[in-house]
């Protein structure tokens, strides 16, 4: 058992919208992702979807509203709800979902979660 550090596993990787796993919290991924530009709409009609960002800004689109997420801040899309992720800059986020969530909701169309 050891710390987990964040910036080190983000210093790993550069590709986006890619997560990667760096740990497990009863039956949850935790994961590290860097993103820039725009996702795809989706929703996950059976989780709900936890966005943290550790670094830059993020607004999370839904079909009626949009919310601006600064460092530090987080956000909780509630299961079914039609989001999209956007990053004008680059920012770097921790997500935390049940493991096996496909990250567009459908797993044909999903990134293949690596550990890291």
């Amino acid at each position: 058992m050891s710390a987990i550090n964040l910036a080190d596993k983000l210093s790993q990787f550069s590709d986006h919208w890619s997560p990667k796993i760096v740990g497990q919290f009863n039956g949850h991924d935790l994961m590290v992702v860097k993103v820039e530009g725009e996702f795809v709409w989706h929703s996950h009609p059976d989780t709900d979807d936890l966005f943290l960002v550790l670094k830059g800004e993020v607004d999370i689109e839904m079909r009626d509203s949009t919310v601006t997420l600064r460092e530090g801040e987080m956000f909780v899309v509630p299961k079914g709800v039609e989001h999209r992720p956007v990053a004008r800059e680059e920012a770097h986020l921790l997500l935390i979902e049940p493991a096996g969530t496909p990250n567009t909701g459908d797993e044909t169309t999903a990134a293949v979660k690596e550990v890291l």
